[in-house]
């Protein structure tokens, strides 16, 4: 058996209802005490499980993720801890490097070879007995086991060591058990050997750093009352059932149970209280503690109740003493050079630093726990030295590529002493490496994981149709009440109740947003003659069916159905479908209802996140198919619109990628310092993601510090305030000499939106290559270009300023050209023609000239 498996058996959990083993009498505590758990986790769930992992390191745990279909995701379970993985075959060569941590699920049309184990889930008995055998021959070991319920009951007794049955715990009893019920001691003793006449179990009882206590016996009896009472419970040969402590007070509180490798020995990890274990004044019934764990418990008795005049207790009470002799120890360690002389100043340096421990609380089996999380990491870090210490050292500290790594310090400056403020750099003393690295994007979460995530999503929506969305609207928007996932047009009127002052603000930005729109049609076709005899020409027709994206989240955004909607209607777009997540009763907000009505939208889609994005892709029951996507989302959204248009099944393009919200500002000695923190500040609030940049052009410290103010004043005055701390986490200052190097630095950075609040602000537009929108002078705010001004708001964002356009009628519309050819403007382009297909060896194409002018040259004659 495979010693990585402290029982002959694995419970397994439902990831997504854990306390569901707690009805048939099996408790979380009990399922610990086991020390062993088995899940099978897909992108839904991940992050449960590694929730799961990150609490429980100490447990052995069993995942299947054949349902992940990300590699990296897998890693990310392995180096939280996971003791084995279990994966399609096809995983296995990408995941070779994670050795026999990583296990196959083995199917019977596959030749097996797999030495280091398995999971297997027969479909029958015959196929459970036949797949047995031959993995048996190949001596593949250990056979992870998952049977169904009638297989188990008539097998279980059979297994032999290599086979790990994998049982629910919804099956699992400490009691007696009833039908369909498993009890646990009389599964494990089942298992045990004893070559005892009284077939008692030698029992080695461990505190949880696994040194010896003693050693004593256990029976089924006595296994199941300790499991019942999560004390230390055993057989006395003498007495029957003996509760350890019962009379001396010395009590043992359960941690684990596990067999040996030869499951001829139990072993009980404790908590000890007391005195110790022994009956005998010492810890241990093999004398008494020593080294490291001695010198913990003299600490722990010492902080109780130190002697008078210890030097312990003078360390307990003075933090900057014991913080000055643990630097002091550390550095004479370093300096040691002989082999005594490192033992002695490694003995100092332990005992201060396990004084700083117990000091806060902390034990040895609290730090080998975090040893042990640490072992089973397979992410390496990068593992330099920090500061002052690499600095003393001579040491740089550079990422692969070059660019520095940003320091904790610099991070925390976001927030400290409770102020909000920006890290601060003078470009001028900041070399073009650092800042590149400085203005580097909030990182999102790996493509492959959000990918694992959304595609099962899209495939179930795709196959599953209106039942699937609306099930999905229920379990991420709560809106249980629903029975449509549709809100077809006419809307009622009930629908759309608002206030007088919030119709007007819509209607006034409606007809803004409408005129600046219909500006941009195309008048008339354009005509060119390219020849004498060649007219080519290009015209605009509106893409007839888009949907709509609007996203809800941490803020509701109306205004996004304003900016997507007003330009559909202006196109002549025939259909447009908006897809908005309802509120938890199952309503849409009426201002998204009222817009709908007024740009004449078929029909509101009640969903949002990947979910919404596949329905209007592929289409629904009730929901219409579209041939464009366009408006913002979280990164399930832009994953799902990326996925979709990538899809030739799909056939739906889609407007741009998008990340976080974000602004650039460029402010001068004439900016009002509360007009730029403002400014920083509406876009800060969008979410903890977003970033915020201010590129200040000569600015005193004075000056820098007024807007410092003005940022932390405003900041605490707003009810999103959690949200803009963490958006200023990463957001930044660059002092620069002049508005040239500031227009540098923003063409580079390629912000969503650049606002100028400088100088003369309209000459320096010509100085902009890269931003989404501009905003231009000191009466311009961010805020009205994205609600009223007539602009749109849908905008580039993370960079793609540099590749991508915003929403405008262009996205809207397709351009169709067409060629009008005479006579003779086939004779003065046919040769052209002709010649370049024979280079490209296509004498189709030719020929479809040539028999023309042999045509035209025959009826001249």
């Amino acid at each position: 058996m495979d010693t990585t498996v402290p029982l002959p058996f694995v419970p397994s959990v439902d990831l997504d209802n854990e306390s569901a083993s707690e009805s048939s009498g099996l408790s979380r505590a009990q399922l610990s005490y086991l020390g062993c758990v088995y899940f099978t986790a897909d992108s839904a769930n991940l992050d449960k499980l590694l929730q799961f992992l990150q609490r429980h390191i100490s447990i052995n745990t069993y995942a299947n993720v054949s349902n992940v279909e990300s590699v990296e995701d897998v890693v990310t379970i392995l180096d939280a801890g996971a003791r084995k993985v279990f994966v399609k075959p096809s995983q296995l060569e990408s995941l070779k490097a994670y050795g026999d941590r990583v296990l196959p699920i083995y199917s019977a049309t596959e030749k097996a070879g797999y030495s280091n184990g398995v999971l297997f889930s027969p479909t029958s008995s015959s196929e459970l007995k036949s797949i047995l055998e031959k993995l048996k021959a190949e001596k593949v070991s250990p056979i992870f086991l998952q049977p169904t319920g009638d297989e188990l009951k008539s097998n279980l007794e059979a297994y032999e060591d290599s086979v790990v049955p994998i049982i629910p715990a919804t099956s699992l009893t400490i009691e007696q058990p009833s039908s369909g019920l498993f009890s646990v001691p009389e599964l494990i003793a089942s298992s045990w050997t004893s070559d005892r006449p009284d077939k008692l179990m030698p029992t080695v009882v461990t505190d949880e750093r696994g040194i010896a206590l003693g050693l004593v016996y256990s029976s089924k009896e006595s296994l199941a009352e300790s499991l019942k009472t999560g004390t230390g419970v055993y057989q006395s040969r003498k007495r029957g059932l003996w509760y350890k402590g019962a009379t001396s007070g010395d009590t043992q509180e359960l941690v684990r149970l596990s067999l040996d490798c030869d499951q001829d020995c139990i072993k009980f990890v404790v908590k000890q209280k007391g005195r110790g274990f022994c009956h005998l004044p010492q810890s241990t019934c093999f004398g008494e503690l020593s080294g490291i764990a001695k010198l913990e418990k003299t600490l722990v008795s010492r902080k109780a109740s130190a002697p008078e005049g210890s030097y312990t207790a003078r360390l307990f009470s003075d933090e900057k003493l014991l913080r000055a002799k643990i630097m002091e120890e550390a550095e004479e360690l370093c300096d040691a050079k002989t082999k005594d002389e490192v033992a002695f100043e490694a003995a100092d340096l332990i005992y201060f630093a396990l004084t700083k421990a117990v000091s806060a609380g902390v034990s040895l089996s609290d730090i080998e726990r975090s040893l042990d999380a640490k072992s089973v990491k397979v992410k390496r870090r990068q593992g330099d030295a920090k500061g002052k210490w690499a600095a003393k050292e001579g040491i740089t500290n550079e990422a692969p590529n070059g660019a520095p790594k940003q320091d904790k310090a610099a991070k925390e400056a976001a927030t400290k002493d409770g102020r909000i403020s920006m890290r601060r750099f003078n470009a001028t003393t900041t070399s073009a490496t650092e800042i590149e690295a400085i203005l580097q994007r909030p990182s999102q979460r790996s493509t492959d994981m959000i990918m694992g995530i959304v595609n099962p999503i899209i495939k179930d929506v795709r196959t599953g149709g209106d039942k699937a969305l609306l099930g999905y609207t229920h379990k991420f928007e709560k809106a249980t009440s629903l029975t449509s996932p549709v809100l077809k047009a006419p809307f009622p009127k009930e629908m759309m109740q608002l206030s007088e002052e919030t119709i007007k603000a819509i209607d006034i930005s409606y007809e803004n947003i409408r005129k600046f729109h219909a500006a941009q049609k195309d008048e008339k076709p354009l005509q060119v003659e390219t020849m004498p005899g060649i007219v080519c020409s290009r015209f605009a027709r509106p893409i007839e069916r888009v949907g709509l994206y609007v996203p809800g989240g941490t803020a509701v955004l109306p205004s996004t159905a304003l900016m997507l909607g007003v330009p559909a209607m202006v196109a002549g777009c025939q259909r447009i479908v908006i897809a908005s997540p309802p509120r938890a009763d199952g309503s849409v907000t009426p201002e998204i209802v009222y817009i709908a009505h007024k740009v004449g939208a078929e029909s509101i889609v009640l969903a949002g996140g990947a979910q919404a994005v596949a329905a209007m892709a592929y289409g629904t029951e009730s929901v219409t198919k579209v041939d464009k996507i366009l408006g913002p989302g979280n990164q399930f959204v832009t994953a799902a619109k990326m996925f979709v248009s990538n899809d030739t099944n799909a056939g739906v393009s889609i407007d741009m990628p998008a990340g976080p919200s974000e602004v650039l500002v460029i402010a001068d000695k004439d900016a009002n310092p509360a007009f730029v923190a403002s400014d920083l500040l509406s876009q800060a609030e969008h979410g903890p993601d977003s970033q915020v940049v201010l590129i200040a052009i000569d600015l005193s410290e004075k000056e820098l510090q007024a807007i410092e103010d003005e940022l932390h004043a405003q900041a605490m005055a707003l009810p999103r305030v959690d949200i803009v701390r963490g958006a200023i986490e990463h957001s930044v200052t660059l002092v620069v000499k002049d508005v040239e190097e500031a227009m540098r630095l923003s063409n580079a950075y390629a912000p969503e939106h650049l606002i100028l609040q400088i100088k003369d602000a309209a000459s320096a537009v010509e100085l902009v290559q890269n931003a989404g929108s501009v905003f231009i002078g000191e009466w311009t705010p961010e805020s009205v270009g994205d609600y009223s001004a007539g602009v749109n708001h849908s905008l580039p964002t993370y960079g793609y300023a540099k590749q991508y356009s915003g929403v405008n009628l262009s996205s809207y519309v397709k351009h169709i050209t067409s060629s009008n050819l005479t006579a003779e403007g086939l004779r003065n382009v046919g040769g052209a023609v002709m010649q370049l297909a024979k280079v490209e060896e296509l004498e189709a194409h030719r020929r479809a000239v040539e028999i023309r002018l042999d045509f035209m040259n025959k009826n001249n004659k």
